[in-house]
């Protein structure tokens, strides 16, 4: 099974893809704004609590799913109004110039809970459209604990990673999730629905192996990549990727039509123990992704903090450089407080490699001279109290 398909492109020949105009109503502290920039890197720096992360959230929206914050869509809006919210962006995407829109509606029963995309003024039928104009991958300080938290945590990390190379995933999870909901719930009755968990499980099956196969291939192409790409000198420590899991560790064994059947049987035969925990057991919702130091062999768990973000940074960015090639056209990256736990030798060296991606970054920060090393290289803004100015 092969989830993925190569562009072959290479940096001198990649598209730009780079947000032009950003304008936001009623989003977060912001009642209106409308914020003008280019291709470079957008810095934008000022006190925790201005509005900085807010603003790389509203970027985050022009990809499917709840953004960076993975927040409710009704608690995006601005303090004290409707609720209803918008951000619109201009775009040089993939197929050239493009208008976005999304955010939630207000109408005469209310205010709508689910957002809507608009591109080019057309109604998006999913937001899985935003996909075919640009890819938009983030880095928080919530993400700092990724290694030693719980495996859910790396699971979503992995499936936005795979979301940027395949733009199906997301909806085979979703819709995987959607179906072992209906079989937890069909075991929970009493009345036997045989014929309708056999058909649920086979849909869980297929689901399932898809998912677990385009995982597999995720990481095994971004260990080509870090392999390819290695440097002794770089302060970002190549990592080492695997998968655990009941789906991934058979995968490649056996033909995916056998894994199903299998996974088929799996399921049938843990249907009572299934219900007594209240919860199915085995599937890729309980895989995990483990991370090693792969100079010093040592799990990334062990490493130490700053070790650990290190690694973190260097898979993003060999992440955004897989996603260069594959589509042919970078990512758009969103570096949240990226600076500031990294010396100054780190600093600009982060800032070499971004630019040598060929994407375009938005980075923040408490301090504007962290971010000196970009030099022209950089859109530089101060964010005060819901109010952006462009630094001169």
């Amino acid at each position: 099974m092969n989830a993925f398909s190569k562009s072959g492109s290479s940096s001198a020949n990649l598209l730009p893809v780079f947000v032009r105009e950003l304008k936001l109503t009623d989003y977060r502290n912001y009642q209106t704004l409308k914020l003008e920039i280019d291709q470079r890197h957008v810095v934008l720096t000022g006190e925790n609590g201005s509005g900085k992360t807010n603003l790389m959230e509203a970027v985050s929206f022009l990809s499917p799913g709840r953004g960076l914050r993975r927040a409710t869509y009704d608690s995006v809006g601005k303090a004290n109004r409707s609720g209803a919210w918008s951000v619109f962006a201009e775009l040089e995407g993939a197929q050239g110039e493009v208008f976005i829109g999304t955010g939630l509606m207000e109408t005469p029963a209310g205010v709508e809970t689910q957002r809507r995309v608009r591109i080019n003024g057309t109604p998006a039928k999913t937001s899985d459209e935003l996909l075919d104009h640009s890819r938009i991958v983030w880095l928080t300080p919530a993400m700092d604990g990724l290694f030693t938290g719980p495996a859910s945590e790396r699971r979503k990390f992995l499936d936005r990673l795979v979301l940027a190379i395949d733009p199906h995933h997301g909806r085979r999870v979703l819709d995987f999730e959607k179906a072992m909901r209906g079989r937890n719930k069909l075991l929970s009755e009493d009345n036997g629905h045989a014929q309708w968990l056999d058909a649920v499980e086979a849909q869980m099956a297929e689901l399932g192996i898809a998912i677990a196969a385009a995982r597999m291939e995720l990481v095994s192409l971004m260990s080509a990549v870090i392999v390819r790409n290695n440097d002794p000198l770089s302060p970002f420590p190549d990592a080492m990727l695997t998968m655990d899991g009941a789906l991934e560790n058979t995968y490649g064994d056996m033909a995916s039509s056998d894994l199903e059947s299998e996974y088929i049987d799996r399921l049938r035969q843990s249907r009572w123990t299934d219900k007594g925990a209240g919860r199915t057991l085995e599937g890729p919702h309980r895989s995990d992704l483990k991370v090693s130091h792969r100079p010093k062999g040592m799990a990334a768990a062990l490493c130490s903090t700053g070790e650990q973000k290190a690694l973190l940074v260097g898979i993003v960015l060999a992440h955004a450089r897989l996603t260069a090639e594959m589509n042919g056209f970078p990512p758009i990256l969103l570096l949240d407080e990226i600076a500031a736990h990294l010396d100054a030798s780190r600093r600009a060296s982060l800032f070499d490699m971004i630019d040598d991606l060929g994407c375009q970054s938005f980075m923040t920060g408490t301090d504007r001279q962290l971010f000196d090393a970009l030099g022209d290289r950089g859109n530089f803004f101060t964010v005060r109290d819901g109010e952006v100015t462009k630094d001169v």
